[in-house]
C-alpha cells in the first residue's frame, strides 16, 4: 500500500510529496524499514528498494510482519541528481531530528523521523560521491556498536566500520534515530550516480536474511558474508595524493593488499611522465578506491583495513 509520510507546499501551488511502500502480512509485530534517497546522487539504493519489492510480490506468504520501503525521502534531490536539498543548500543528513515547527525542510525531517519510530529495524541505504568506489560495508558509531553490530553481520556486507563518536554528526538520521531507541544501520555501497547490479543483489540477500533471523520471513536465504571484516576507526589507514595529476589504477578494492604494493599512478597528460607511484603504506584490506581519476594533493586515494 503507498502511503504519505508528509507532503509540504512548494511555490506556485505544487508539492512535496514523500511515500513510501507498506507491505504487511500475517500476525507479526515485527517491522524493516528500507530506506534511500536521503542524497539525490546516491542511486543504489534505488535497485534494493526495486529488488525488495519485488521479491516481497513474489513470495506473500513467506512475510510474517511489515515491510516499510522508502525509497526516496529527498525526492527533489533524485530528481535533479542534486546531493543536497535543490534550492535550499542544504544536506539533509544534517537536519534530523527536524522540528514540527520548523522550516520546511526542518518539518520534513521531523515527520520522517517520527514515521520511522518504533520500528525493529531501519537499514539506510547510501552510496559513496562520485570520486570514490565502496565495498559493501556498515558504518556504525562505538557508542551503538554492541546493539547494532549483530544486525550488520546478518547483511551480507563485506566490512563493518566503527567509527569513534567524534566522527559521527548528530544531526544524520541514523543518530536521531538510535538515540531515540530505535535501531538504524547505516549501509554504504558502491558509487555516486551508478547502479552496480551485483552489489545491490548483494544488500538484497542481507536484508532477507536479516528478516529471515529475527522471524519474519520464512525462507532461508544464502549469504555468502556471514562474518564481515570488523574494523574499528584507529585501525584504518588513509591514503592521499601526494601531487596533482590523473590517477590511473588496474586494480579493484576489496582484496588484500600489502605493504609497498603499487595501487596506482598519478601522471600528467601534459608530459606524458608518471608523477608518482602510489603506493600503500600498509597490509590490510583496500575497501575504498578513488573512482573519479583527476586528483589534487591532499585527495583521498583509498582506506585500509590495517591486518
Amino acid at each position: 500500500m503507498i502511503e504519505e509520510v508528509v507532503a509540504t507546499a512548494l511555490a506556485i501551488d505544487e508539492k512535496l510529496i514523500i511515500r513510501k511502500n507498506t507491505i504487511r502480512q500475517g500476525e507479526g509485530s515485527k517491522r524493516v524499514c528500507i530506506l534511500t534517497g536521503t542524497h539525490g546522487d546516491e542511486l543504489e539504493g534505488q535497485y534494493v528498494c526495486y529488488r525488495v519489492n519485488q521479491i516481497l510480490q513474489q513470495f506473500p506468504e513467506a512475510l510474517n510482519g511489515q515491510v516499510d520501503i522508502y525509497p526516496a525521502i529527498n525526492p527533489l534531490g533524485i530528481d535533479t541528481i542534486t546531493r543536497g536539498i535543490p534550492n535550499f543548500d542544504i544536506d539533509m543528513n544534517r537536519i534530523f531530528p527536524g522540528d514540527e515547527n520548523g522550516s520546511m525542510v526542518e518539518h520534513v525531517a521531523h515527520r520522517i523521523v517520527e514515521d520511522l519510530k518504533g520500528a525493529d529495524m531501519v537499514i539506510d541505504i547510501h552510496s559513496s560521491n562520485i570520486f570514490l568506489r565502496e565495498i559493501a560495508q556498515a558504518r556504525i558509531n562505538v557508542n551503538c556498536a554492541d546493539g547494532l553490530v549483530p544486525y550488520a553481520k546478518m547483511l551480507n556486507l563485506d566490512f563493518i566500520w566503527i567509527h569513534e563518536a567524534a566522527t559521527v554528526l548528530e544531526s544524520t538520521l541514523a543518530h536521531s534515530l538510535n538515540s531515540i531507541g530505535t535501531k538504524c544501520v547505516v549501509v554504504e555501497v558502491g558509487v555516486g550516480m551508478r547502479i552496480n547490479n551485483g552489489l545491490g543483489e548483494q544488500l538484497t540477500d542481507g536484508i532477507f536474511n536479516l528478516m529471515y533471523q529475527i522471524g519474519m520471513w520464512d525462507r532461508p536465504v544464502y549469504i555468502k558474508h556471514a562474518n564481515p571484516v570488523l574494523s574499528d576507526g584507529d585501525n584504518v589507514c588513509f591514503i592521499n595524493a601526494d601531487v596533482s595529476g590523473i590517477f590511473i589504477t588496474e586494480i579493484k578494492n576489496n582484496h588484500y593488499v600489502t605493504q609497498g604494493q603499487e595501487i596506482g599512478r598519478i601522471v600528467s597528460p601534459l608530459t606524458g611522465e608518471v608523477l608518482t607511484s602510489v603506493q600503500t603504506p600498509v597490509d590490510g584490506l583496500l575497501f575504498t578506491l578513488r573512482a573519479y581519476p583527476v586528483v589534487y594533493e591532499g585527495s583521498l586515494i583509498g582506506r585500509i583495513h590495517i591486518i
